[in-house]
């Protein structure tokens, strides 16, 4: 009798420390969701392993307390994003399964922990920017997740979890960058790298977009040329919609596409036939692409690859799209003029770009090709570069206010509009009413 009562008791014993999880007996891992902003990728939320299923309710804002620490390999001790620390702060939290998705009833092993994003947040970012190599690149992060606050994973029955401390990292999403496949091709002495997204297969022909990316995003890496800047909303549900299912293809520039032989932005690339190449190949290994709706734009050094190649292939595409872009005026001739305007052509810029003034590149050009008797080109001139998703506001409750050279943030939400035969007609609804 005495036996059955120790064994009893030891019985109970086991099974109420089952109840309770602390860090010394489990350690789970995280996983970090990447969303490309207007400003940027930046992570917007950690998904945390608990080690056991707890109830909806059981993980609040400040359940844990969220610290990060950057780097960027890149840049020496000191320099812009070499080292980046601090706490994020917590906006919401709720118990998920194991990819983040909220648990409504039962149970969950995982937390959602989403934090605080903005223009002027360095912690979230993913990216930076190395004056050195004048490029983007991802950098190198950690997050330790640290439980400050008890979890009752059985309520009524005194299970809890504590003293979590959570660092061991195990993998990241990128939404929408992984929905692209990257290669690389090779023509002659130059080597192009690319990011390409495919539509879901249907019965018929789907357009073509095809972005060049700004002066940042040229290297090795064509996640860069895509998601440094908000390239992926070309990929986005709505775009697709609008597009009704087309491909995006984004080449890379090991360096920049402004680059020459004999300098930089003299009206000529290094890349041209290279990319043009690239271009051609990828229409013509996939079958399902159409010919006949292909459609180019940039920005910035983006922007000056796109005006080359409208005008050395006069007709082959069936829209373009540049985007602050560098072919000064100067380096422009009236035959360059006369093949620009057989492609249809939206121009977008902004007043305050400082980097490109608009009144020596797409202002003078625009109004060449309307004197030549182009009818299907068009400019969207902003004053500056302003937040349109209503989330970010100055210290005076304007809407944020962005470097006036980032006007491609309007194409990316598909902003920029024009009465079109009455109807007042956006840039992506434009564009995918364009055919040869």
């Amino acid at each position: 009798m005495k036996k059955l009562l120790f064994l009893v008791f030891v019985m109970a014993v086991t099974f109420s420390f089952g109840l309770s999880v602390s860090a010394k007996e489990k350690e789970g891992t995280y996983r970090t969701v990447i969303e490309v902003q207007d400003f940027g990728p930046v992570i917007t939320k950690v998904i945390v392993e608990l080690g056991q299923p707890v109830p909806q309710g059981a993980v609040i804002e400040d359940t844990f307390n969220v610290h990060v620490e950057k780097t960027d390999p890149r840049v020496a001790e000191g320099g812009w994003g070499a080292h980046v620390e601090g706490d994020r702060t917590v906006t919401n939290a709720y118990v998920s399964d194991k990819d983040g998705n909220a648990i409504d009833q039962g149970r969950g092993k995982y937390a959602v922990l989403e934090m605080e994003i903005g223009p002027n947040d360095l912690l979230g970012s993913t990216v930076n920017y190395d004056f050195a190599s004048g490029h983007n690149d991802w950098v190198d992060y950690d997050y330790t997740i640290t439980q400050v606050k008890d979890i009752i994973a059985h309520s009524g029955k005194g299970g809890t979890i504590s003293d979590l401390v959570i660092d061991t990292f195990a993998g990241e999403t990128r939404v929408l960058v992984d929905d692209f496949t990257t290669g690389d091709a090779t023509y002659g002495d130059i080597t192009l790298s690319y990011a390409d997204f495919k539509p879901a297969k249907d019965k018929g022909k789907n357009p073509l977009i095809i972005w060049l990316h700004g002066g940042g995003e040229g290297g090795s890496d064509p996640t860069i040329a895509i998601g440094a800047n908000k390239a992926v909303a070309f990929a986005s549900d709505e775009a697709q919609e609008i597009y009704g299912g087309a491909y995006v293809l984004a080449p890379q520039a090991p360096t920049y596409w402004m680059q020459s032989e004999n300098g930089f932005a003299d009206g000529t690339s290094i890349y041209s036939n290279a990319l043009i190449s690239l271009i051609k190949d990828y229409v013509a290994n996939n079958s399902d692409i159409d010919p006949n709706k292909i459609y180019i734009g940039g920005a910035s050094n983006g922007g000056y690859m796109t005006m080359l190649l409208i005008r050395d292939n006069p007709g082959y595409f069936a829209a373009a799209f540049p985007v602050c872009e560098g072919l000064f005026d100067t380096r422009v001739t009236d035959e360059d003029i006369a093949s620009m305007i057989q492609t249809p052509i939206w121009f977008v810029h902004s007043k305050n770009d400082s980097v490109l003034n608009p009144n020596f590149t797409s202002i003078p050009a625009y109004n060449r090709m309307i004197a030549a008797g182009a009818n299907n080109v068009y400019l969207s001139l902003f004053e500056d570069v302003r937040d349109t998703s209503g989330l970010y506001t100055n210290a005076d409750g304007q809407p944020h206010q962005y470097d006036g050279h980032w006007s491609w943030i309007y194409v990316f939400n598909n902003g920029p509009s024009q009465i079109i035969d009455g109807v007042e007609t956006t840039i992506m609804e434009w564009m995918a009413e364009q055919k040869n």
